[in-house]
């Protein structure tokens, strides 16, 4: 794609680094078949190559975003299945993410979207006040249905994926001990949602690597990773968390990876490098951090994991996140390691299409939302499997609102077949 950045502009790195994106785009518009809302819909606009135009246009003439482009970007989901399909190597995730930053300074959104987008960035990334968001959503969440006819489509979205039982505890700084000969010893990504609304994943997590010799630290200062307000184009905010947890990581000795068991944290985590590339400070020290980061998956992939015969062929429909498939190209870890351990992995029909969770996208955008977790939750029970498993928060919150099929976190599955207890939402299944 040929493109005229005056030299002035191509003097700022991150408008370099947009006209290298550009150029490297040669229209022919494969993303397409495998983007979510172009899918549904066939608008260009919605389309990446679409939104590459719309981005192209506003970033050469450095003018405000438009509410025709804030409309098309929003709509975006960050799932990069396009840049799993584009042939020419476009890294797209690098070129929205300075779309929406650009969008957030120059556009002025109306007050009702104003308002939620500040109150899920002051609300998820703290464990602490979102506990209490969730205390008072679970009070409200008999009103979703009253909300939605009012209009307030956005509240009742949030209503509904709020979940059916209070919220658990923050995870306390820690470090718990392998148990028998050590092998290695792991920072784990605590997470700012995981432990409110699933603390079995980290309980799964912590058990399944200290049986297998295993050390997990986590660290004092660290928090949210940075991407729910990352890809709402809030940068400062976002820089300031990776900074954060940079100086929280790199402050623990002797640690052989970073483990983090939600993926869309995990592609952003291998991010820090990129985004911290012009930081004199901690342009080193992010890299050093990106170069640590593992999936849980990838971790476990590594060390001798044993069945115990719990599996005993039940079928699980391995629901691979976008942020793991496309963002960090974890495909083949975890399928592996379930069918190991003696599941019987179903693949998912369009498994390239996302389920519309997408970090705050369920919210921000429900009616889209929906629409694909009804296709994909329609994919799924034709498989009829015994449970569905996935490796990010997000899309277990956003499954389970859509199936009465257990929807559980593949390290509750992996801790389960190799020694730990059967997953609270198998058990309450069972039972």
């Amino acid at each position: 794609m040929q493109t005229s950045f005056t030299l002035a502009q191509l003097a700022d790195p991150q408008v370099a680094e947009a006209d290298k994106i550009l150029r490297a785009c040669v229209h022919c518009g494969f993303c397409t078949a495998t983007c979510p809302t172009y899918v549904l819909d066939g608008n260009e606009l919605d389309s990446p190559r679409g939104r590459i135009y719309l981005i192209k246009d506003m970033l050469e003439h450095d003018r405000p975003a438009s509410a025709e482009v804030a409309l098309h970007i929003d709509r975006c989901l960050s799932c990069l299945a396009c840049m799993t399909t584009c042939p020419s190597g476009v890294h797209y995730m690098h070129l929205v993410d300075q779309a929406r930053a650009h969008i957030e300074r120059t556009y002025r959104r109306p007050f009702g979207e104003r308002f939620m987008r500040d109150v899920l960035a002051k609300l998820l990334p703290y464990p602490g006040r979102f506990r209490l968001a969730l205390m008072a959503a679970l009070a409200a969440k008999p009103f979703a249905p009253m909300l939605k006819a009012l209009g307030a489509t956005r509240l009742a979205a949030m209503l509904n994926l709020a979940p059916t039982h209070p919220p658990g505890w923050p995870l306390a700084p820690q470090t718990a001990p392998a148990v028998g000969p050590r092998h290695g010893r792991v920072i784990l990504l605590a997470g700012c949602v995981n432990d409110l609304l699933s603390p079995e994943i980290n309980a799964a997590t912590i058990r399944v690597l200290t049986r297998h010799g295993v050390d997990v630290v986590v660290a004092q200062g660290a928090g949210c990773c940075g991407s729910l307000v990352h890809h709402m184009g809030r940068d400062g905010e976002a820089l300031d968390q990776a900074r954060a947890n940079i100086d929280a990581w790199l402050a623990v000795p002797g640690a052989d990876a970073i483990v983090i068991n939600a993926s869309g944290c995990g592609t952003t985590v291998k991010d820090y490098g990129f985004m911290l590339r012009t930081d004199p400070a901690y342009a080193k020290r992010a890299a050093r951090v990106s170069s640590l980061a593992k999936d849980v998956c990838e971790y476990l992939a590594g060390l001798p994991l044993e069945p115990d015969g719990k599996a005993a062929g039940r079928a699980v429909a391995y629901h691979s996140a976008c942020s793991l498939q496309h963002g960090q190209r974890v495909t083949r870890q975890p399928k592996e390691i379930l069918g190991k351990l003696g599941f019987a992995v179903k693949d998912i029909p369009e498994g390239h299409l996302c389920c519309g969770s997408a970090g705050t996208y369920n919210i921000l955008q429900p009616a889209l939302a929906n629409r694909l977790r009804e296709r994909k939750v329609g994919t799924i029970e034709r498989l009829r499997p015994d449970v569905i498993a996935a490796g990010n928060i997000g899309c277990i919150t956003q499954l389970a609102a859509g199936t009465e099929i257990p929807v559980v976190h593949t390290v509750e599955l992996i801790d389960w077949a190799t020694g730990g207890p059967c997953p609270p939402r198998l058990r309450d299944e069972r039972s």
